[in-house]
């Protein structure tokens, strides 16, 4: 794991996330990149600056960012895009090979319906980057357990597995795997692909309406440091494909989510 990319928005919890992200960037001696999208259409005349203006100011709040938190002798590099921030995300992905991105969810408070919001929701759901959710506030701690749910056991390329891999080697992280019998399974989603099995410990089958439910059924009973579920659309987001804000009622657990990206 050698390039993190920590898109930072305007929550005023940013330098936690991108703490967080350096914490975790240490422990693999990797390069953390600190982005900031934004949209400018210049025209002609006195609008000709007025990106590189905002492209300046970008640079200067993130630079604000980067003071707040504890660098742990991590290389911290910035990056700003003008435009989308899913063309951003694949351009730097396309330039630099980016092995994760971390991110916070909307909210942790319970009150706050959204657990992802549009922002965070676009990032999970339209990019087939491994993406890392971090929840605000959380400090890093060595991740030495870890729970894998998902409904299908089927992986069609091995090195998707990689985020996971080096996290466990890392930390030496116990790997439970949690497979989840949903309406309509098939005898295939049950052949649970071999490089999944030799990381785990132990493996758990259930039947659910869902695999969140699956999730919520074992999460006490587990309590692990990390979740790790698949983005796939007969997956861990089936139910909330179509729109990228996921509200906490559908979904919300307290510790980090590893969604790790497979096109099935």
């Amino acid at each position: 794991m050698n390039n993190i990319l920590v898109p930072i928005g305007t929550s005023p919890n940013a330098s936690d996330t991108l703490q967080y992200a350096i914490d975790f960037a240490s422990n693999f001696g990797a390069k953390v990149f600190v982005m900031d999208v934004f949209s400018v259409t210049s025209g002609t005349g006195s609008l000709a600056n007025v990106a590189e203006k905002v492209a300046k100011s970008s640079k200067d709040r993130l630079k604000d960012i980067i003071d707040a938190v504890n660098t742990n002798n991590v290389e911290l590099k910035i990056a700003t895009y003008n435009g989308d921030i899913i063309d951003g995300l694949n351009d730097i992905n396309k330039e630099l090979g980016i092995d994760l991105i971390i991110i916070a969810p909307r909210s942790n408070d319970i009150k706050e319906g959204l657990y992802l919001g549009n922002t965070s929701g676009r990032i999970v759901k339209q990019t087939n980057l491994p993406t890392l959710i971090v929840p605000k506030g959380t400090t890093f701690k060595p991740i030495k357990k870890i729970m894998t749910a998902f409904g299908s056991g089927i992986l069609k390329r091995n090195r998707i597995l990689n985020p996971l891999i080096a996290v466990k080697d890392k930390f030496r992280s116990k790997i439970g795997l949690l497979l989840v019998k949903r309406p309509g399974y098939s005898e295939e989603d049950l052949q649970i692909n071999t490089a999944l099995l030799d990381l785990s410990e132990k493996l758990t089958i259930t039947e659910q309406a869902t695999t969140y439910l699956g999730v919520l059924e074992y999460f006490q009973k587990e309590n692990p440091d990390m979740l790790c579920v698949f983005r796939r659309k007969r997956g861990f987001f089936k139910k909330l494909w179509e729109k990228n804000t996921i509200p906490k009622a559908e979904f919300f657990v307290p510790i980090p989510v590893l969604v790790l990206s497979v096109k099935k």
